[in-house]
Parts: C-alpha cells; structure tokens; sequence
C-alpha cells in the first residue's frame, strides 16, 4: 500500500509498505476514507522525537472495515467506522474507570495517513457512524479519531464548568478543540491565548470571548485582567512545552486545576507553586474511546463543528506539503485524502 513514512527531520516520503494484515484474533483492517496530520506528529517531523527511518507516521483516521478477525464480534466488512488513535479493548479495569488510554491491551493506530490501518482491540475501539457520512459531515467525523476528543479530555481534566472561567493555551487543533468544549460545557468566560488572526478568528466562532495574543508575564497579566485578579477557574494546556505549563500555571486560580493534554517535552513542573495555591494537574493521553459516542452524537445534531479546524485538503502524494504548512504554521491542521 501507499504510505506516508519519516526517514528523518522534514524528511516525509510516500513509500511501497506492505499492507497490514491480521495477526491476532481481535484485529481488523480498516481502508483509510480520510486521514490528517497531527501536531504531534510535527514533534518527530522536527526531529524532537527519536524515529526508525522508514517507519509508517500518523495516527488519525476514519474509513471502511475491510477484514476482522476471528474475534471480532461487532463489526463487519463495509461498516463505515471512527477508529481511534489508541486501541482499547474498553473491558478492563482502567477502561472501565474511565482511563482507556491505559488499557492493559492498549494499542495505537499507525499508518493513518496511508491507504490501510490496523486496528488491534477493534470490538472496544471502532465506532460506527451508521453509514458512510456526508461530504460535509467527513472532516469532524475525522476530527473524532483523536484531536475533538483531546481537546474534550483537557476540559473535563480542567473541570470546566457551567458559568465558570476557561482559559486555553495553544492554538493549535488541539487547543481550538479545547475552546470548543468549554464552550459545549457552558463556561461563561472562555479565553484562547493566540497571536494568529486565522486561528483566532476560529476560536471566537467556537466560542471563545476574548483572545490574548500577549505571552509570559504579560500574557498571565491580560488574563488576571479578564478575569478581575482572580485568574482562571480552568486551564487547558494543549502545546506540551515547558513555557505553555508555566503559563498555564501562572494563571490558575487557587484551587483550580490546570488539564494537560499536549505531549510534554522539556517540561518542569513548579511543584513549590501548585503547592502553595492548591493548584492541580490532571489529564495525559485522550481516552479517545470514552469521549466518541458522546462527541459523534453532537455532531451528527449538529451541535459542533469541529472539523472546521482543517483549513487544508491534499491527496496523499501530497502530504509532504502538508507538513511543511503545519509547521510554518499556514495551516491549522491538514486532511490527507489516499
């Protein structure tokens, strides 16, 4: 099959691999319809991450079961699914709490920006969406293998709640996600923290009152100032680097709690602060499975949109140029079409 490979910093090809097979009972292989590029796939592409040359990247995708295996008791070939980007077999302890980003049989798409993928818990992960969707219902059907549930899994780490104060760190998909679910949770006050018009003006159509483009001490000075000196009641922190968790912790509230969902590098904690203010961290890897029932329902109501966060569609020869725009930040996010 064709598939977008790393063979090294800004080096993304479009290889021959074989295609993924069945090789334990509870698999099944899904034809990819739509894939994306994440931004943390752009943490590997700038060389952050440690790669094998060669290897499959990417890890949201929607599409059409192919085959399952002998397991495999709830889906069947043709039936138009979600897959998402970490397996589950949502029926062990910590999936049953809640947590199936940390199921014992935890597994992770791995070839979504290709023709093919294979997904190892299919009857705990898949979701149908009862057919193949709409044209126009496709990009945040997609949006649900991985970012809208992130975003999601940062409010509800956060607490977001009905007529409190929201603020989001990062615009990127993951952080506009976040903005939106304050919004769907019924903040009042909803805060992105960004200096891209584009990205801006999204965050305010999926709710967001006000924008700060200021960052370090006077960024978490516009927000003291929104917010009367008191600070935020929530913090979502969706880039992962050292300067978004202090931010995110200079403007928490005390007793508040800061979600983090952005993949940490470099990160220190300022333990001493959290401390003395009685601020808390909760969040990590998105239990995707969890959040997709929920989050599909709103959109097929139409109730969310968050598939507006694609503002880029390329065939899949072309996904090197799709990174490219990701991380000269000309895109948001980019939908990859095999």
């Amino acid at each position: 099959m064709r598939a977008t490979t790393i063979h090294g910093p800004r080096d993304i090809r479009v290889s021959e691999v074989p295609d993924p097979t069945i090789s334990a009972p509870t698999d099944a292989i899904v034809r990819v319809v739509a894939g994306c590029i994440c931004g943390s796939d752009l943490w590997p592409y700038r060389g952050e991450n440690d790669i094998t040359a060669g290897d499959t990247i990417g890890h949201e995708c929607v599409g059409v079961v192919e085959e399952v295996g002998a397991d495999v008791r709830s889906f069947r070939p043709g039936d138009f699914v979600i897959v998402p980007f970490d397996h589950c077999d949502n029926t062990c302890p910590h999936c049953q709490a809640g947590a199936q980003s940390a199921c014992v049989n935890l597994g992770f798409t791995v070839s979504g920006q290709a023709e093919y993928a294979r997904v190892t818990q299919a009857d705990g992960s898949l979701v149908k969406t009862g057919g193949a969707p709409d044209a126009a219902l496709l990009p945040s059907i997609l949006t649900l293998s991985d970012v809208m549930p992130t975003g999601w899994h940062a409010a509800v780490a956060a607490g977001v709640r009905e007529g409190g104060t929201a603020v989001v760190v990062g615009d990127g998909a993951v952080g506009l996600c976040g903005v939106l679910a304050a919004s769907v949770l019924g903040a009042q006050t909803i805060v992105a923290m960004s200096r891209h018009e584009p990205r801006q003006q999204l965050a305010r159509r999926f709710g967001a009152t006000h924008v700060v483009a200021e960052r370090g001490e006077q960024g978490t000075e516009a927000i003291l100032e929104i917010t009367g000196g008191v600070g935020a009641d929530a913090v979502l922190e969706c880039v992962g680097t050292d300067q978004a968790i202090r931010t995110a912790f200079s403007i928490a509230r005390p007793g508040s709690t800061v979600g983090f969902v952005g993949v940490p590098h470099g990160v220190e904690l300022p333990i001493r602060r959290m401390f003395q203010r009685n601020v808390g961290l909760a969040g990590g890897m998105a239990p995707t499975r969890r959040y997709v029932p929920e989050l599909l329902e709103l959109v097929l109501e139409g109730r969310i949109e968050p598939g507006l966060v694609f503002d880029s569609t390329l065939p899949l020869g072309e996904v090197a140029e799709g990174y490219r725009a990701m991380d000269e930040r000309r895109a948001i996010k980019v939908l990859i079409e095999p």
